[in-house]
């Protein structure tokens, strides 16, 4: 929960230093009211999460600032004309917003770039300038380009910006939205881990809190500006400096007097950078992805200092391969866990530089799970294929031969052969529809079809590498019942067992019921509100349509 809470107290910190105290700054948060804001976040719902967080930030708002709130996907599903400002831009909003952001439900679709343009119309961007800052946890799913639009507003308007925060996005989705921002000069921030969260937002506040520097003055051309901090960073004691692109970052701050890192000073990025800095001590850390060091650095008046950070790191490079000699998934889950504890979860090929020692990895494609020790010394470059070893079940079923059910409600699920003590056999995966592809270990599986009333199991085996077509023969055909007065329409089994019972294979309502039956006889109940049931026999044939009225 502690980075979303950083993520909203950094983006009303945007707002915050934006803010000139001539005139009060204007801005438009729109909170994603989707449906998948109901994903989990350490047991809590991101909805959860962002509610409370508002309520806490919103009330340092100083009264002056003009601030509004809109949401969509909040009130209906499958709408991409659900969209509502909650509350209009005004001083004083602060308790407004937290209350309209308790009574989001999220529900529907993500409107993102008709949400932009609106809360944009609605901030007068081609008269003021306008702000919106947009949380969001997935991408645009009405035929929109954000791009277009971002590049639009910013010709359009006096000086617009949008801030886009990319809540629990991969970053190949956070390529697709992070054009917003970039098109209309504004922060596109990643909500992912604690570390690389909080690194962005004291960029991004840290630009934001900078003034405008003054239009220099006509004068001769200035000498070479000077620097008294220039750090170096390696990746093993007697290594050679990091490359330009490696993507090192350092972080200041000014020492504690018990050394502790104390107030934040600045953030940047690069091998070659440089600065200019204060006499005084401080502790300087160096990032490149899940390798860090701190150490103190002393800045003395007359001199430069040239710190080295050895960061004690190496290069590791996952190919997760669903079989040996295959090209990687890219839809492979990747799981890795560093020395230290941190980890982090990426698809497909995986690069990353980690700390020196055994670094846990676990791929998963489809159900095939392996997990594996992977030793990485510092100042090395390990490139690991991690073989997880699957097949693919290629499933259908099929009314009979040569028919395949093409039913969206038909449902097939895999389990272990094997059962256990109880007889219960353990579930590996499932879906709905025809023609799906599961990737499964080498085993021996049973295939559950069930359409309507008429279920199957079709037993099977997966060898690595192989595609195995799996066809479930339901021997069934399809019957539409039409009861005119009913209420209930429900099929037996023809035959009654022992104590004069029949199964009860399906049901419907409002006299009318249409399904799937492996071939054979029963018996059809249609039920009235009132009064007697009325029943009939019928026969289905596989592969035959049977349409009847019970009169």
């Amino acid at each position: 929960m502690l980075p979303i809470r950083l993520l909203l107290s950094g983006l009303v910190a945007l707002l915050l230093f934006a803010a000139p105290v001539a005139a009060a700054e204007k801005a438009i948060i729109i909170l994603d009211g989707s449906g998948s804001m109901w994903a989990q976040i350490d047991g809590k719902a991101r909805i959860e999460i962002a509610r409370e967080t508002l309520n806490t930030v919103l009330e340092g708002v100083p009264a002056e600032l003009e601030l509004g709130f809109m949401s969509y996907g909040h009130r209906e599903k499958g709408s991409c004309d659900d969209i509502e400002l909650l509350v209009p831009p005004a001083a004083g909003t602060g308790a407004a917003i937290s209350e309209a952001a308790a009574g989001i439900t999220p529900t529907g679709k993500t409107p993102i770039s008709a949400a932009v343009q609106l809360a944009a119309e609605d901030l007068k961007y081609t008269e003021d300038k306008a702000t919106v800052i947009l949380i969001t946890d997935g991408l645009e799913t009405c035929e929109a380009d954000p791009c277009a639009l971002a590049s639009t507003l910013e010709g359009q308007g006096v000086d617009f910006t949008t801030h886009v925060v990319g809540f629990g996005l991969t970053d190949e989705e956070g390529k697709q939205v992070a054009c917003l921002a970039e098109n209309t000069g504004g922060k596109y921030i990643a909500a992912g881990d604690e570390e690389t969260l909080t690194e962005a937002l004291k960029d991004t506040v840290a630009e934001v809190a900078a003034p405008a520097e003054p239009e220099p003055a006509p004068a001769p051309e200035p000498a070479k500006a000077e620097f008294n901090f220039d750090p170096d960073a390696s990746l093993a004691e007697g290594g050679e400096s990091l490359d330009e692109d490696a993507g090192l970052v350092w972080e200041v701050y000014k020492a504690n007097p018990d050394g502790s890192i104390g107030e934040y000073v600045t953030t940047d990025y690069g091998i070659n950078w440089k600065t200019n800095l204060e006499p005084g001590a401080y502790v300087v850390r160096a990032t490149l992805d899940f390798a860090k060091l701190e150490q103190p650095v002393t800045i003395e008046a007359g001199t430069v200092a040239e710190p080295l950070f050895v960061l004690d790191a190496g290069r590791l490079i996952i190919r997760p391969l669903p079989n040996a000699g295959a090209e990687p998934d890219p839809n492979a889950a990747v799981f890795t866990e560093f020395p230290g504890g941190a980890s982090t979860t990426s698809y497909g090929e995986t690069k990353l530089y980690v700390p020196a020692g055994d670094t846990r990895v676990e791929v998963s494609i489809g159900s095939g799970k392996v997990s594996e020790l992977v030793p990485v010394q510092s100042d090395t470059t390990v490139v690991k294929d991690i073989v997880v070893g699957v097949g693919v079940a290629a499933v259908n079923a099929f009314y009979v031969e040569g028919m395949k059910v093409e039913d969206g409600n038909l449902f097939e699920e895999i389990f272990e052969a094997k059962k256990d003590l109880q007889g219960n056999r353990k579930s590996v995966a499932y879906n709905y529809g025809p023609d799906h592809n599961f990737e499964l270990p080498p085993g021996d599986y049973v295939l559950v079809s069930t359409v309507g009333g008429a279920t199957l199991e079709t037993p099977f085996s997966i060898v690595a590498g192989e595609r195995t077509e799996v066809g479930a023969m339901l021997g069934a055909g399809v019957v539409a019942i039409t009861a005119p007065g009913t209420d209930k329409v429900e099929v037996f089994g023809a035959k009654a067992d022992i104590q004069g019972n029949r199964k009860s294979f399906t049901y419907g309502f409002g006299g009318a019921l249409q399904t799937t039956l492996t071939a054979g006889d029963y018996l059809v109940v249609a039920s009235p509100a009132e009064g007697a049931p009325k029943q009939t026999s019928i026969s289905v044939v596989a592969g035959e349509r049977l349409e009847i009225t019970v009169e």
